[in-house]
């Protein structure tokens, strides 16, 4: 009986931690013991945080010489909105202590891939990142949303009005607020306001090329800023 119930214990003790990685909304996990890596040593004073979804997940994959070249750290996940980024913002980027990030985000609320989202809700999430930033004396860079005529998984939700509409704020927040702004938008963008389709193939996600471009923009903004 003993054994039984130490068997019964174990089980559940299993389960709990099995039920708290799947209630790891924000996702901690993802990055945790690359954080604590980061934190055992000094950070050196141009460290950049690039903060996003699977866009800037992918692209150390796509271009790791771009982060490895640099102190680029990369904390992308695949599939996040801007609220689970907020969430998060603490642990990913304030604890690395980097000298700026850049924050890219948006397109997946207006997915709707963690429910229904107005503009006006990506909106303060994205001021509540640009004011930690701020009051932890980062500099923050606000990127624009990339252009996208539809989503693959979401063929239903038609985003080129709610993406413009965003940049377009972006862009006067960062103006008014004195925050860095980056327009990956005009540069990757075709005729019909979706993503030219030399930059990405599934018309969402850069590919080599679309991270090229990106590439190009961002490292010379940074380095404005930093140096």
């Amino acid at each position: 009986m003993k054994i039984f119930s130490v068997a019964i214990f174990v089980f559940l003790q299993v389960l709990q931690c099995q039920f708290c990685e799947a209630q790891d909304w924000p996702g901690f996990a993802r990055y945790r013991d690359a954080n604590e890596a980061l934190k055992s040593s000094p950070a050196p004073g141009d460290r950049v945080v690039f903060m996003g979804n699977s866009i800037t997940d992918a692209w150390i994959n796509a271009s790791p010489e771009f982060f490895e070249k640099n102190h680029y750290v990369d904390r992308g996940i695949s599939g996040q909105t801007s609220p689970q980024m907020l969430v998060r913002f603490r642990a990913d980027v304030i604890s690395l202590k980097p000298k700026a990030v850049l924050l890219l985000c948006g397109t997946n609320d207006i997915a709707g891939n963690t429910g229904p989202s107005t503009l006006e809700m990506i909106e303060d999430n994205i001021m509540s990142m640009a004011e930690l930033a701020k009051a932890n004396k980062i500099k923050m860079i606000l990127c624009s949303v990339l252009p996208a005529y539809q989503y693959p998984w979401k063929p239903e939700i038609e985003p080129v009005e709610k993406i413009t509409a965003l940049n377009q704020w972006i862009k006067e927040y960062a103006e008014k607020n004195k925050f860095a702004y980056l327009d990956y938008y005009s540069s990757l963008v075709d005729d019909r306001k979706g993503m030219k389709s030399i930059y990405s193939k599934d018309g969402v996600h850069p590919n080599e090329a679309g991270y090229q471009v990106m590439e190009k923009l961002a490292e010379p903004l940074i380095k404005k800023l930093i140096h």
